[in-house]
C-alpha cells in the first residue's frame, strides 16, 4: 500500500514538474518608436511595449517600428516588413532573427562571448555578424545585405554556387566556404541567379546606403510617414566613402551646416 502511495506520488510530482520548471516568457527587449500601422503577434502594438522570443513584428506601407533589445542592440523595422525575434540571451549573447519579407536595419553592441552570436536569417541568406551597423532587405527572392560599421558574414542558403576561395571568408575553419564577408562601405545581394565566380562584396553607392538608412528610419515622434521622408530628405545627407588608410566613414550633415558624427537613432 506504502509503496502504491509513493508510486502515486512520484507521478504526480514528475508530472508537474514542467509546470515548475518551465520558464516565464523571455524577455528580449523593448518597442522604443513606432509609426502606426505596427503589430506584434497580430495584436496592435505601442511605445514600450515588452518584446519576448518567438514575437512576429510586423509592419503594413504605413508603419515602422524601432526596438531595443536588452542587450543595448538596436532594431529598425521599414515599412511592408515581417520580423521574428526567435532568440535573444544578453546573458549568453545569443540572438536569432528572422525577417522573412521587407527591410531591417541592426546596430549590434560588441559580441565578447567565445560562443556569442547575432544572426538575421531571410528565405535565402544567413547574416552573422560580432558587433556592427548593418542593414537586410528582403524583397523579390532577394536578399540586401549593406555593412555599414564592423564586418558582416553573409551565408547564401544551400544550394547556391560557393565562391572562389578568393572570395570567401578568411577563416575556412569558422565560416562556410560559402561566406560573403562584409567591411564598412560594402554591400552584396543574394539572389537565386549565381553570378559567375559567385556571389562577392562590392562598394556601396551613396544613394543605396541613404536609401537603405531612411526606409528604415523611426523618429521618436509619431509623425506620418510621408512627413518622416520629407523631414529625412531635408535634413539628412549620409555619405559613405572610402578613403585610403581611413576606411569607410558614415556622417550625418545638417543642412544648416551643423553635423553630427552617429547616424543611428536615439536609443
Amino acid at each position: 500500500m506504502l509503496k502504491s502511495l509513493l508510486s502515486i506520488l512520484l507521478s504526480v510530482l514528475m508530472a508537474a514538474t514542467p509546470l515548475f520548471a518551465a520558464p516565464a516568457d523571455q524577455t528580449a527587449g523593448e518597442v522604443k518608436a513606432l509609426i502606426p500601422a505596427a503589430s506584434r503577434n497580430a495584436q496592435s502594438v505601442k511605445v514600450k511595449d515588452s518584446l519576448a522570443w518567438n514575437d512576429l513584428l510586423q509592419t503594413d506601407a504605413q508603419g515602422r517600428l524601432r526596438a531595443g533589445l536588452t542587450d543595448g542592440s538596436i532594431l529598425s523595422l521599414g515599412s511592408n516588413s515581417e520580423l521574428k525575434v526567435v532568440q535573444h540571451d544578453a546573458t549568453s549573447q545569443q540572438t536569432a532573427m528572422e525577417l522573412n519579407y521587407g527591410k531591417l536595419r541592426n546596430q549590434v553592441v560588441k559580441i565578447t562571448k567565445p560562443d556569442g552570436k547575432y544572426e538575421v536569417k531571410t528565405p535565402n541568406a544567413v547574416i552573422g555578424v560580432i558587433g556592427t551597423d548593418f542593414y537586410v532587405g528582403y524583397t523579390g527572392n532577394q536578399t540586401t545585405v549593406i555593412c555599414y560599421v564592423g564586418k558582416v558574414a553573409v551565408t547564401p542558403a544551400a544550394g547556391a554556387k560557393v565562391l572562389s576561395t578568393e572570395h570567401a571568408a578568411p577563416n575556412p575553419s569558422s565560416a562556410s566556404p560559402n561566406t560573403v564577408t562584409l567591411t564598412a562601405g560594402q554591400m552584396v545581394v543574394i539572389g537565386p541567379d549565381v553570378p559567375p565566380g559567385g556571389f562577392q562584396p562590392s562598394s556601396t553607392p551613396t544613394v543605396v546606403a541613404t536609401a537603405s538608412i531612411q526606409d528604415t528610419n523611426v523618429p521618436n515622434e509619431p509623425l506620418s510617414v510621408g512627413k518622416v521622408a520629407t523631414h529625412t530628405l531635408r535634413n539628412v545627407l549620409i555619405g559613405v566613402g572610402v578613403a585610403a588608410g581611413v576606411g569607410v566613414g558614415l556622417g550625418v550633415a545638417e543642412t544648416r551646416g551643423g553635423t553630427a558624427p552617429n547616424p543611428g537613432p536615439a536609443r
